[in-house]
């Protein structure tokens, strides 16, 4: 195509084909003499451009048109340029125009701006001789014609395009995807209701109409069938993600690591909630007076404090109560916050114990700010070694110190006489770190023992109280044969004897179902249901009549309070030995005694049966023999040979000082089985006596013990 081009305006592209036609069209229509009719008002707008066709004949010979005159040639630029005015109607054809783009919209819009409206701008660019026709295309591009410009491309309709007059070239098919192509031509036509309808809008013969619902149905039956079997497989999917879900939730939650973090993070920043004790009192207390006493200036400084404060003491900031499991220190503790009638805060040292950092310092934190507020109170902490223990250094626990560092400051803070006592209580102060037991913080140390025969008999008195017992029963004796037993031991010997009284059917609790709890506690229970052959129960009974022999006739021995030969526990007989008054240190003599009556069953065994037929029953016999002689010899300083010298760690002793110690234990023992085998062979009539009665009655107590070693006759059972 021929086509002219400014800097400035747009360009317009004239098709070639079109002006080859439009010259042959005139060039035939001159050649037959026909005279081109030109209307009026086109011819006035070419008046302005016959000047530029001065010399056509030189110009058109060029082009082959010497033949066109001036009128044929104005008529010809006139087709090929239709000039229009405004409300001219446009010409059936409109050029392609190619694009430049300008600075504006408008401009590319419309193809001029705001400022002027086809005003004729001249060339930059001019020849000089240039032809006339070559002028005239030169001039093209400053007539005013209508052109559309359009700076932008947008989709419009095909239907829009032609209502706009353009016929412009097609839309590749590539911009639009197929499918979109074919979604958007589709037309949508009527929904089908039933298959009838489905038949009558396709238009099938009435010979394939059957064959269409035939098919229809088997497609329709194998898409349900389809359909169905994902459903299902659906359902069994999401059944077995919850499954799986649900069991992994739940090994989250059994994991130390959640478990423990769930449990940490609710019960972070809970309040702690007192307890009101107004229903213990020391009253309830049996068998600590001393305790009881030292407790009582603390009931005093929470009951009046301004008291101690006037002169300018400081209350006292915590109490430490030291002694065995169940000697009643949580018991003290309740009982200072009930005769005080103040809040009773309760922690055990394991719930500061977390495994997450700052998680115990935390509670700690909450616990005292809690008391501070309802103070005056008291604080109580059981098995604090738990939580102050002494501190180390861990590389697996770099943060454990954080918990008793907070307790230190809390314990020692700036502020002084805030009315809160803290109480701890625990079985193993040697663990305790230095810190935490030294004045300022646990200021009192407290020691709860193990109560003395009138404790123990004051305890029993207590809990006899609560059930129904037999007017003749005397809580001395009990006591008297439970050397050693802490309170809650004397609670479940009174329970064990009432659940005794209860199985029998008897309607009060005897001296009876008293001895049998505290046998079952010091011997185990009976094993009535064991079969023994008639020769290990004559071992039996001369082994223990042995141990009974060697008892009864040793001077420093301690009484005889039961024996025998019915199983018990792990032990196929027993000798139960109780002291008359309690024992707070032992003699020489004694330890030696111990020795003797441990020696005196296997002692019995040899005398009786013989060395090929000693038992193994003997065992735990030499094992608390040997304990006592070893520490007579490396604790006690009671061997001439070592002298007054204690062996705590034998490991770290030279050879030399082991074989020693060996060696006078060893003699220890020698002479203990010596002084046992004298006596029973002294005693060798009374052993048969003593033997017989146990094969006959099974069980003897002190006194029927007595009476067979003086010679009298049992009363029958």
């Amino acid at each position: 195509m021929f086509s002219l081009t400014t800097t400035f305006q747009p360009q317009v592209t004239v098709p070639l084909s079109q002006l080859i036609n439009a010259f042959h069209s005139l060039k035939s229509a001159a050649s037959s003499g026909a005279t081109a009719s030109v209307h009026k008002p086109q011819k006035d707008l070419c008046q302005e451009q016959e000047q530029l066709f001065k010399e056509p004949s030189e110009s058109l010979r060029d082009l082959g048109l010497s033949e066109l005159g001036v009128g044929q040639l104005d008529e010809l630029v006139c087709r090929l340029l239709p000039s229009l005015r405004p409300g001219d109607t446009p010409p059936a054809s409109v050029w392609r125009t190619s694009h430049v783009s300008s600075d504006s919209f408008f401009h590319n819009k419309y193809g001029f701006t705001h400022g002027r409206l086809g005003v004729s701008a001249r060339p930059i660019f001019h020849r000089q001789n240039h032809r006339p026709l070559q002028t005239v295309i030169s001039e093209l591009q400053f007539s005013q014609v209508w052109i559309q410009n359009r700076g932008f491309k947008t989709l419009r309709t095909k239907s829009s395009r032609m209502e706009s007059g353009y016929e412009g070239l097609g839309e590749p098919d590539g911009h639009t995807p197929t499918f979109l192509k074919g979604l958007l031509m589709r037309e949508k036509g009527a929904e089908a209701e039933s298959l009838d309808q489905v038949i009558k809008q396709k238009n099938l013969p009435e010979n394939q109409q059957d064959a269409y619902k035939t098919g229809f149905t088997e497609g329709f039956m194998r898409s349900q069938a389809f359909t169905r079997k994902t459903q299902d497989s659906l359902k069994r999917t999401r059944l077995i993600l919850l499954v799986l879900l649900l069991v992994g939730v739940y090994g989250l939650s059994r994991s130390p690591f959640l478990s423990v973090r769930f449990r940490a993070t609710s019960g972070l920043d809970s309040a702690v909630d007192p307890v009101q004790m107004k229903n213990v009192t020391f009253e309830h207390v049996k068998g600590v007076e001393e305790a009881k006493n030292e407790l009582q200036d603390v009931v005093e400084f929470l009951r009046n404090p301004q008291k101690f404060t006037v002169l300018g003491g400081k209350l006292p900031k915590g109490i430490l109560l030291v002694g065995p499991p169940g000697t009643g220190k949580t018991l003290l503790a309740r009982a200072v916050a009930g005769e005080a009638d103040v809040p009773f805060y309760y922690a055990s040292g394991s719930e500061f114990d977390e495994m997450f950092v700052g998680v115990g310092a935390s509670r700690i934190r909450n616990l005292f700010k809690e008391a501070k507020a309802s103070a005056p109170c008291v604080i109580f902490i059981d098995e604090l070694d738990s939580v102050g223990g002494k501190r180390i250094e861990s590389p697996m626990h770099p943060y454990s110190r954080q918990t008793i560092n907070q307790l230190l400051a809390e314990m020692d803070g700036f502020k002084t006489n805030e009315g809160v006592i803290v109480i701890g209580a625990t079985n193993f102060a040697e663990a305790l770190d230095n810190a935490l037991v030294r004045p300022g913080r646990f200021d009192m140390q407290v020691t709860v023992p193990r109560p003395d025969v009138k404790g123990r008999t004051e305890i029993l008195n207590w809990y006899l109280t609560k059930i129904k017992v037999d007017p003749a029963v005397e809580a001395e004796i009990i006591a008297r044969g439970t050397v050693g037993f802490t309170g809650a031991e004397l609670e479940n010997l009174v329970n064990q004897a009432a659940l005794k009284a209860a199985m029998d059917g008897k309607d009060l609790v005897t001296m009876k179902e008293l001895e049998f709890a505290k046998d079952k506690i010091l011997m185990g229970p009976e094993r009535r249901s064991v079969e023994i052959d008639k020769k290990n129960k004559t071992i039996t009974a001369y082994h223990e009549s042995g141990h009974a022999i060697v008892a009864y006739y040793t001077k420093d021995a301690m009484p005889i309070n039961k024996a025998t030969i019915m199983p018990r526990g792990p032990t196929l007989g027993h000798v139960s030995m109780l002291p008359e008054k309690d024992r707070w240190s032992e003699t020489r003599a004694q330890l030696l005694a111990q020795m003797d009556v441990s020696m005196g069953g296997r002692v019995a065994e040899e005398l009786i049966f013989g060395d090929d037929y000693i038992t193994t029953g003997a065992s735990s016999d030499f094992d608390g023999a040997t304990r006592i002689a070893k520490m007579m010899v490396t604790r006690f300083g009671m061997s001439d040979k070592l002298g007054v010298m204690t062996y705590a760690d034998l490991t770290k002793q030279s050879p030399e000082t082991q074989a020693a110690i060996e060696q006078e234990v060893r003699v220890l023992l020698k002479d203990s089985y010596e002084r046992a085998k004298n006596i029973l062979k002294t005693y060798s009539d009374e052993h048969k006596k003593l033997a017989d009665a146990l094969l006959t009655y099974e069980t003897l107590d002190a006194k029927e013990i007595k009476l067979v070693m003086e010679g009298k006759a049992l009363d029958p059972r």
